[in-house]
């Protein structure tokens, strides 16, 4: 018999954010299914210097199907796990984990499905011969490697630590083969920019630090412009980019089929995507989101 309810935790720093949780009980609702998720609190009250082994027995112990993590547990966890998907070892980060029937815990990484998927919906066509990237944290190497994925040419990338921008490529040109990366330092991103089809900005907002003047300037109506920050849905990039008559997109498609890829590991479901943008869309319309 098909299973019809779900428990699933909630790991995290940013775990009371409600966008995915209202995201997935809604597509659960068009299943049929009983979801619920909660939050689990990795650093406080019966979990507290226990560490993540102790978690994942208590949260199976529990009966919980699977967990949505977060930062920063995202790489801790990963040791603990039994196995892991192909793209979650590729970047060392798990963002969802499934409790299996025979007792095992499985990790996956849907941060590059859900840029490559984003990428693809959301800005059809569009020309990858020279793409510059702005951030080598943890969304960079998703972004990056969704670049690669795609078939992008040439990814020249950069951030505010020349080093972080040098490892990324390192492990990309290790990962992927061959030598489509480049890094460079930030003070080339104006001379860069003006021979490139596409920007990607995968910093944090307020993380651009000295890049923002850069970046608003360097900008031309010939780009196609990806601010692959999840959270900044309206972010001041696009808006100067729309009115250069950029190309553009925002996070909000990274979001949701991040959302999807996890709902559907956990449920063994196909997830209706094109009504989860429906969701979406009519969740960020409401006065709260913008609270």
């Amino acid at each position: 018999m098909a299973q019809s309810s779900y428990l699933v935790g909630l790991v995290g720093s940013d775990t009371d954010r409600s966008l995915d949780v209202d995201l997935h009980e809604r597509e659960a609702h068009r299943h049929n299914l009983r979801y619920l998720c909660r939050r689990v609190d990795a650093d406080g009250g019966a979990f507290r210097g226990k560490g993540m082994p102790e978690l994942l027995r208590a949260c199976r112990n529990f009966g919980f199907s699977g967990l949505r993590v977060a930062p920063p547990y995202r790489r801790t966890v990963r040791p603990c796990l039994d196995e892991l998907s192909q793209p979650a070892a590729r970047l060392k980060a798990v963002d969802v984990i499934v409790f299996t029937e025979d007792g095992r815990t499985v990790g996956y990484n849907t941060d590059v499905v859900g840029r490559v998927a984003a990428l693809v919906r959301g800005l059809p066509g569009i020309p990858l011969a020279r793409v510059v990237q702005v951030g080598a944290g943890a969304a960079g190497s998703a972004a990056a490697h969704a670049l690669l994925e795609l078939k992008a040419e040439h990814l020249l990338v950069t951030d505010p630590d020349y080093e972080r921008a040098r490892a990324l490529v390192e492990q990309l040109r290790q990962s992927s083969g061959g030598d489509r990366a480049e890094a460079f330092p930030a003070e080339e991103l104006a001379a860069r920019l003006a021979s490139a089809d596409g920007l990607v900005h995968t910093l944090s907002s307020g993380g651009t630090g000295c890049l923002d003047t850069s970046l608003s300037h360097a900008l031309h109506k010939d780009l196609w412009v990806f601010d692959a920050d999840r959270y900044l849905v309206h972010s001041r990039l696009l808006q100067t980019g729309c009115a250069l008559g950029c190309r553009v997109l925002d996070a909000g498609g990274v979001m949701v089929n991040e959302a999807a890829a996890a709902f559907g590991l956990i449920t063994g479901r196909t997830p209706h995507t094109s009504h989860m943008f429906g969701d979406f869309a009519e969740i960020m319309a409401e006065p709260q989101a913008h609270s």
